[in-house]
């Protein structure tokens, strides 16, 4: 088994820590250090050794080393397809509403005069989101017509294609938490509330946020199993919010990070992980 990352955080180690636990043959690879020859391809697949764990920070980075090791018929975990999907928002939100998974009404659209109209629809508060990020990064709530104006001319003006995509939705009235869960095939090895940090909306544990134990009921399961067969299973996180007795799936993840999960989960987040993958390589 193979570990590909960029940078190696607290989850690549726990990750690496269960399985030489479990006496699974692990190798750790710094994406960065790759090289791909496409006239020569035995360098690079003499770099990983069996199934690989795709667990790059950078999505792009992720993407296509995923891309480039598939065409040469390593499996990864998660697929390309998978990836791809759960990093955008908006090919996220496609996968979602094709499925009849419940999620926060959405408008997307490369114009700004469209863009104002959805938020005329959403009637304020409203949400802009870029398409591609993580963290909560450039996440805004809209709260009149000023301020849209205002955040729609900067992400105009910023030059970057992907920002060119106005991704709005409405402002759920959930209560002060989410649901973060971590999918691993077809189980839910954990699940918890995240609590924003004080003076903080955003639920995000890399903005301070905590959690607490969530008890996984057979709705929520099933919302959460539904949503992993949707974007093409694997390892992933999911982020859900409670509204009017309902579970609306906001956000998946598949490059997950789990420590904030951790520290409310009685069982081996890493573990159950590394079992999984194990299997894809028999």
């Amino acid at each position: 088994m193979t570990i590909l990352f960029d940078r190696l955080r607290w989850e690549e180690k726990q990750l690496y820590n269960a399985a030489r636990r479990l006496g699974v043959s692990v190798k750790l690879v710094d994406c960065k250090s790759l090289l791909f020859d496409c006239q020569d391809t035995r360098e690079l697949l003499e770099s990983v050794e069996g199934v690989v764990l795709q667990r790059c920070v950078s999505y792009f980075r992720g993407l296509y080393w995923t891309a480039v090791l598939e065409s040469l018929g390593v499996k990864v975990v998660n697929r390309f397809q998978t990836s791809l999907i759960c990093g955008n928002k908006l090919l996220t939100t496609l996968k979602l509403t094709t499925h009849n998974i419940p999620t926060p009404r959405t408008f997307a659209t490369f114009d700004v005069g469209r863009a104002m109209e959805a938020m005329e629809k959403l009637g304020y508060l409203a949400v802009m989101k870029p398409v591609v990020g993580s963290w909560g990064r450039l996440v805004t709530p809209i709260r009149d017509r000023y301020m849209a104006e205002s955040f729609l001319e900067l992400f105009n003006q910023i030059e970057d294609p992907v920002n060119k995509v106005f991704y709005i939705q409405e402002m759920v009235q959930r209560p002060p938490r989410d649901i973060r869960s971590v999918v691993v095939g077809d189980r839910v090895v954990a699940c918890v509330y995240r609590h924003a940090a004080p003076n903080e909306w955003r639920t995000n544990v890399a903005r301070g946020g905590t959690t607490s134990p969530c008890k996984v009921t057979p709705n929520l399961r099933r919302v959460l199993i539904d949503t992993a067969k949707a974007v093409g299973g694997g390892v992933l996180g999911i982020d859900v919010m409670e509204h009017n007795g309902k579970f609306l799936v906001h956000e998946v993840n598949s490059t997950v990070e789990f420590r904030g999960a951790q520290e409310s989960t009685k069982g081996d987040i890493a573990t159950a992980i590394i079992k999984y993958v194990a299997e894809q390589d028999e």
